[in-house]
């Protein structure tokens, strides 16, 4: 089992759960992505911009590829600049395209290995983004990518705060796919507007690809027809509150959460870290604790920080605090790596 680490101070990989030598230590490293025979990591470098890097020996060296950039911006009025400030997703597409999900909210695609970088201008030019605003960052964040496992052209993304937007066409067209979800931050007028949704983490399962997931601001929701609607899904416990999801890859009706305290605190509830599981389609959950702490806990789970493997058996789960689990059984025990690393933005199965 070989695990990808994303932290606030580098990239951590583990093998067999012993944790490896870092890679780019010291630099935040906010998406990493395994395609093939290469390694993908992007780096925010602060005053030094965004910096994508790949290796092809898994990662013996790196070279540095290309970055996203965005063109000129026209001099009419916006409130979102044209400038890259983060990649926060990254995923591949059955062909080898490469698509990036950034701040400000730009989708990405690239055809040669991150060589070169194309913005997909039938979403950026969509009148909708004007009203697209920050959810946690100033700007807003394409950071849930889901590729159809029938047809690579079916795209779904999340977007924080945008809702979730949808092509069946590779990028030609898009269509609204957030209708279902609500917003309780917005006035009672604009509640149900799709076009300005918080959804934390979008996530499809591969066997039942009309089935999805999400992680909202303002509680879980699930789809049984594609996106096309969404329906509330209320019996989550401890919290409806939180940022990461997980599906099980051959069972859509088994999905996993990290619940917390919504909005100003953003911790666990009663400083308990738990999992919830539901194994009946959102009808009942479990909170899932043993191996996790149980008392003082702190740590909250950001959207990349929760991930299952191919099997549906393996759950890994990074925090804020630098905490690292791992379960075997589908989150009925949890075994603790580490304590002590970087805080965590992004854990991906490798294998």
């Amino acid at each position: 089992m070989n695990l990808l680490v994303a932290t606030r101070k580098g990239l951590f990989v583990l093998n067999q759960s012993k944790i490896e030598k870092p890679h780019f230590l010291g630099d935040p490293v906010t998406a990493v992505l395994r395609e093939k025979d290469d390694l993908y990591a992007a780096l925010n470098l602060g005053h030094f911009g965004v910096k994508m890097r790949r290796s092809s020996n898994g990662g013996a060296t790196w070279e540095e590829i290309a970055v996203p950039a965005y063109p000129p911006q026209p001099k009419a009025e916006e409130k979102t600049p044209w400038k890259l400030v983060q990649v926060w997703a990254l995923e591949a597409d059955p062909s080898g395209t490469l698509w990036a999900g950034t701040i400000p909210g730009g989708l990405f695609r690239s055809r040669d290995r991150g060589a070169s970088w194309t913005l997909v201008e039938s979403l950026w030019q969509r009148p909708e983004r004007a009203e697209w605003f920050g959810g946690g960052y100033e700007h807003p964040g394409i950071h849930s990518i889901c590729i159809d496992a029938r047809d690579h052209r079916r795209i779904t993304l999340g977007i924080s705060c945008g809702g979730a937007w949808q092509t069946r066409d590779g990028g030609e067209t898009w269509n609204i796919a957030s209708h279902g979800m609500y917003a309780e931050f917005m006035p009672p007028e604009r509640r149900n507007d799709p076009n300005i949704q918080d959804p934390h983490r979008i996530v499809q399962c591969a066997s039942r690809p009309d089935v999805f997931w999400a992680q909202h601001h303002n509680g879980v929701f699930r789809s049984t027809d594609g996106s096309k609607s969404w329906q509330e899904v209320t019996a989550v416990t401890p919290s409806k509150f939180g940022f990461a999801v997980a599906v099980h890859p051959q069972d859509a009706d088994t999905a996993w959460f990290v619940p917390a305290v919504k909005d100003e605190c953003r911790v666990p509830v009663d400083g308990k870290l738990v999992v919830a599981r539901t194994r009946d389609a959102g009808k009942s959950f479990q909170a899932l604790g043993k191996g996790l702490p149980q008392q003082h806990a702190y740590d909250l789970v950001y959207r990349h920080g929760l991930a299952v493997d191919a099997s549906g058996k393996h759950l890994a789960l990074g925090s804020t605090t630098g905490g690292l689990w791992i379960s075997e059984n589908q989150g009925d025990a949890w075994e603790c790596i580490s304590t002590q690393l970087p805080p965590i933005y992004c854990v991906r199965f490798a294998d």
